[in-house]
């Protein structure tokens, strides 16, 4: 290989020609239950082929009526036991529990998977950027909203995108929370390294880089944590584009999933000695 060039897109890149831009797109609105979020993007920013749509999970689940009042929630036993051990909202308990395919933790605090897969803290469940006594959900299926908006954006546009939906999740073993995709469309989820050569000729034998969260770390840069009203993020010159729906295969099979066995052994181990 030339000095100077790259093959990390499959085909010979000049280096110093590798730019990749992100946009914030301007004056989102407040998000209301039935809003065109596809809309909204189109009308706010000149999107081009093979744009990344990065968007906060917050804005879909609105759109989508993904809204619940506490003052509804009614928690059952499990709910109030949890929540006089973790100090927690009984009725968020119970939401959690709710919208949750399993519990791996109960204390110090709820670590489930969610009914699309994804394992993290409360459900994804957030009191964050909504007005009164409301909680957020995460979006009832962020790959099919993924889906859908990739095809209103190419319906109104006629361009060929990718989107990713975000979460915000902390990390195991490292403080600090960062973006992480939870629904995608028009991308895979991973980038397979195995075969390839190092710039030593040595044969690679690392499996997948995880592209989706890494692109979703970034957007996550410019959407801030707070007021600041930046929910959807355009990253241009990254050409990920591919005929792919979903992000299944990021998750690990549990017959594969080391850490996920060793939550549910200490966890059992716990319950026994209470």
């Amino acid at each position: 290989m030339r000095p100077g060039m790259s093959k990390i897109f499959n085909q010979p890149l000049q280096l110093h020609l590798m730019n990749i831009s992100l946009f914030t797109v301007p004056d989102i609105p407040l998000i209301h239950e039935g809003d065109d979020i596809a809309m909204i993007i189109c009308e706010r920013f000149d999107l081009h082929d093979r744009d990344i749509v990065v968007i906060v999970s917050t804005i879909v689940a609105k759109a989508e009526g993904r809204i619940v009042e506490l003052s509804d929630i009614v928690p059952s036993d499990r709910a109030l036991a949890i929540a006089e051990r973790n100090d927690g909202d009984p009725r968020l308990v119970q939401m959690v529990l709710d919208e949750s395919r399993e519990i791996l933790l109960e204390s110090p605090f709820l670590l489930v998977e969610t009914e699309n897969g994804n394992v993290c803290v409360n459900a994804g469940i957030d009191g964050s950027n909504i007005d009164g006594d409301r909680i957020v959900l995460l979006p009832e299926d962020p790959d099919r909203s993924a889906k859908r908006i990739r095809e209103e954006i190419f319906a109104l546009t006629a361009r060929t995108v990718s989107v990713i939906i975000t979460d915000t999740n902390g990390r195991a073993f490292r403080d600090g929370q960062t973006g992480v995709a939870i629904g995608i469309s028009g991308i895979a989820p991973t980038r397979d390294w195995r075969g390839r050569c190092d710039l030593f000729g040595k044969v690679l034998e690392v499996a997948n880089e995880a592209v989706v969260d890494e692109i979703a770390g970034a957007a996550n840069l410019l959407f801030g944590e707070g007021g600041d009203g930046t929910p959807v993020v355009v990253v241009r010159g990254l050409d990920c584009y591919a005929e792919h729906e979903g992000l299944g295969s990021i998750h690990f099979p549990r017959s594969e999933d080391v850490i996920r066995d060793a939550i549910a052994r200490a966890s059992a181990s716990a319950y026994k000695m209470t």
